[in-house]
């Protein structure tokens, strides 16, 4: 088993049993050991015996250690382990009444306490203002309700692993739509919802046509309103470039290929949209890492690559056995899953869903010496998705004949033509910390970046370089510390003039590729994928509101079924993984050692505001004092009547605070370093989470800093939670946007995996 370091640091972290004491117990090779023996058990209720059951044991164990298939976050945590939910993904449904909803949110903590995400669909709630017959009181409408919803989330710790995913979607035809498609203005609300607007094909004919659309109560089916579709389009798109949200799904087009349309309607999806489901439907997902589908030929050379290396070529027939093993592994989980709703278990079992995707496709293009934007990558993107697909039916026709097909079968869109253990195959979801212990790229991304800084060990930050660039610049002779460097401050190395044309042709970023040619590769998978794909479309910081509005317009025309946009800069918790660019190597070296700052004296008369914060010890008081230029030069900290460690604490924060300030550190800078500090205690205002004492102090500073900028200046430029670039909550290492979510390639935390 070939696991890099930080794989190695992702397992102990997040996967490997523990102790009492948070000490592992357990190595890599018992993790992958337990989840074989656990998952081949399934067998057993299929009239297996003892030895074939072992043989399959080394079967799934082989197919794990090798990594060439993973299974989703949830099974490898809980398998063989008494929580044992291996779902990664619910939906659940949210009815018009307070018995529904509060059921609802009961339900999401029991999911999110197990490791789940959840999707619901708030469209069936009826409009803001709206009357409430029991009470003749008026509706808080769709938005209020989330509140709870995210507020139960906040408060609910997965399993010591993770923290829950929401999905929020509401269709475009409900009358609060543009209350929702606005709602995450505020970035302290929502924080644990994705939202995705649906948008119907009427809304879409009436979009092509300029015309109107109507807005139809949920409650009584009545129109209450007609709205210009282009305008309506116009708010999502401007708020999906100011900050990556709402996404959009096409809601009719999920369920064309809904296949138990009997069972019911498809309403919303997973977290992170690649999984839509009925209500109370789960599914177990899992990947194949196409970076190991690949072999090298003898004889001609189909690299572009100029080097003397082998070339290489899909093993089509590893790729193959690979996913057989897959659809039988993921359907084994199914009966041996513990499902936290029994409505959930029914559901899931009816149907028998599984989401085989992939990941790694970026590091097979780069091995068979593919550029990520070219034709020649957009057809073979197809082919082997439908390679999958189809030999991922072959095998779910073999377990049919062996097994029953599923419950549903009967009336479904399979029902006399194929026999069918599993309603649906294929899904490419984001793999996150998957493809950290595959040691791969995400999902069907193309690599972020091709030379990493990482957060090894507290204030150790060593630089990563991708190991198929690696091998060739060292082979190709123009490997160097001084290179990686530079490369390393580099989003894109299309620029870097010492790297050979051909390499930086085929080594792309995310930030060369344009729009057109993400959106073209998402719809190259949803051609063969059952459910959808899941992809992050890319866009540079200058690009414009109508760049965005065309490229929604080109996934609905090629037949993509939603898509996530995430402009460069644009999102509160702007995440990204390259350091800023090093100083020019013709840069005077600078002495750290000469190099003395002396605080500013305190002049004998100063002015300033208190801010009261409320916190999990109590009321905090923040004092802010500016200098004579009135810019901000001290800070006092307060707590209550608090005394010990709390006061002593916020003491000493204020005079640290005061003293950068002093040393005209800039403070936008302070208040990066304080906000997002937790504790134990966080708290809800009216503001929105204080995490603890450190934070509150930020948000005061910051709220000062913002509301008295343009009264008396400052040190700095208004403060944004742009400026976080790269933090991650838990380890304060680098953080990509990849897949519609986001994820820490240091410590492998993710939002929504």
């Amino acid at each position: 088993m070939n696991l890099t370091p930080n794989a190695m640091k992702v397992l102990q972290k997040r996967y490997l049993k523990k102790d009492d004491s948070g000490a592992p117990i357990e190595t890599p090779h018992d993790l992958f050991k337990r989840i074989s023996r656990f998952v081949a058990s399934a067998d057993l209720n299929y009239g297996k015996g003892v030895s074939e059951i072992e043989a399959l044991d080394g079967e799934f164990y082989e197919l794990m250690t090798s990594l060439s298939f993973l299974p989703n976050s949830p099974t490898l945590m809980n398998a063989g382990r008494r929580l044992g939910q291996l779902s990664a993904c619910f939906v659940l449904p949210v009815e018009d009444s307070m018995e529904s909803i509060f059921e609802a949110v009961k339900n999401a903590a029991l999911i999110h306490k197990s490791g789940g995400g959840t999707g619901f669909s708030f469209s069936r709630l009826r409009p803001k203002g709206d009357v409430v017959g029991s009470t003749k009181g008026v509706s808080s409408g769709p938005v209020s309700f989330m509140a709870v919803f995210d507020t139960a989330t906040e408060a609910v710790k997965q399993g010591g692993t993770r923290r829950g995913a929401n999905m929020a979607i509401v269709r475009v035809d409900h009358p609060d739509i543009l209350d929702f498609t606005t709602c995450k203005d505020n970035s302290e609300r929502l924080n644990n919802f994705n939202i995705s607007v649906a948008l119907t094909e009427q809304f879409m004919n009436a979009l092509e046509a300029g015309a109107q659309y109507e807005l139809i109560n949920p409650r009584n089916g009545n129109v209450v309103k007609r709205l210009d579709a282009a305008s309506v389009f116009e708010v999502i798109v401007k708020h999906a470039w100011k900050n990556g949200e709402p996404g959009i799904v096409f809601l009719d087009r999920l369920n064309e290929s809904n296949p138990t349309p009997m069972v019911g309607e498809i309403e919303a999806t997973n977290p992170c949209g690649e999984q839509p489901l009925l209500p109370y439907e789960s599914c177990n997902l899992g990947s194949i890492n196409l970076a190991k589908m690949v072999r090298p030929v003898s004889g001609s050379k189909q690299s572009a690559l100029p080097d003397d290396r082998l070339s290489f070529e899909i093993d089509y027939q590893r790729l193959k056995h690979t996913t057989h093993k897959a659809v039988h592994f993921l359907d084994n989980v199914i009966d041996l899953n513990k499902y936290p709703l029994k409505a959930i278990e029914d559901m899931t079992k009816g149907n028998r869903k599984i989401g085989l995707g992939v990941m790694g496709w970026a590091d097979m293009l780069i091995q068979l010496g593919i550029p990520y934007n070219s034709e020649q990558a957009i057809e073979l993107a197809g082919e082997v998705i439908k390679t999958i697909r189809q030999e991922g039916r072959n095998a779910s026709e073999e377990l049919a004949q062996q097994r029953g097909t599923f419950p549903n079968y009967k009336g479904s869109i399979y029902d006399g033509t194929i026999k069918m253990r599993n309603a649906t195959i294929t899904t490419i979801a984001p793999t996150g910390t998957l493809s950290i212990i595959a040691g791969c790229s995400s999902g069907i991304e193309p690599i972020f970046a091709v030379c990493y800084v990482r957060n090894v060990l507290e204030g150790t930050r060593l630089i990563e370089v991708n190991p198929y660039f690696e091998a060739i610049a060292k082979q190709q002779g123009f490997y160097g510390e001084k290179l990686m460097q530079t490369t390393a401050g580099s989003a894109s190395i299309s620029g870097i003039s010492e790297i050979p044309a051909e390499v930086r042709r085929v080594f792309v970023t995310a930030h060369d590729i344009t729009p057109e040619y993400h959106v073209r590769m998402q719809a190259a998978f949803q051609k063969y994928v059952d459910n959808a794909v899941s992809k992050t479309v890319n866009f540079p910081s200058a690009a414009t509101v109508d760049d965005v509005k065309q490229v929604y317009m080109q996934a609905y025309k090629l037949g993509c079924k939603g898509v996530t946009v995430y402009r460069d800069g644009s999102r509160d918790a702007q995440v990204l993984s390259t350091t800023p660019k090093v100083q020019p190597a013709t840069a005077a070296p600078v002495d750290v050692k000469a190099v003395k700052v002396t605080p500013r004296k305190r002049p004998k008369t100063i002015k300033g505001s208190t801010e009261a914060m409320l916190t999990g010890c109590g009321n905090l008081y923040v004092t802010v004092n500016l200098d004579e230029n009135g810019v901000p030069f001290e800070v006092f900290n307060h707590i209550g009547k608090a005394g010990g460690c709390a006061a002593s604490q916020s003491e000493a924060i204020g005079r640290l605070v005061s003293l950068a300030l002093r040393c005209n550190i800039v403070i936008d800078e302070v208040i990066k370093q304080l906000k997002g500090i937790s504790c134990h205690q966080p708290i809800w205002t009216n503001g929105g989470k204080i995490s603890s004492c450190s934070d509150a102090i930020a948000k005061a500073i910051e709220q000062y800093n913002a509301e008295g900028q343009d009264a008396h200046g400052g040190n700095g430029d208004k403060y944004t939670e742009n400026m976080l670039v790269g933090a991650c909550p838990e380890c304060g290492g680098c953080v990509e946007h990849e897949g519609g979510c986001s994820v820490c390639h240091d410590c492998g935390f993710t939002k929504c995996e």
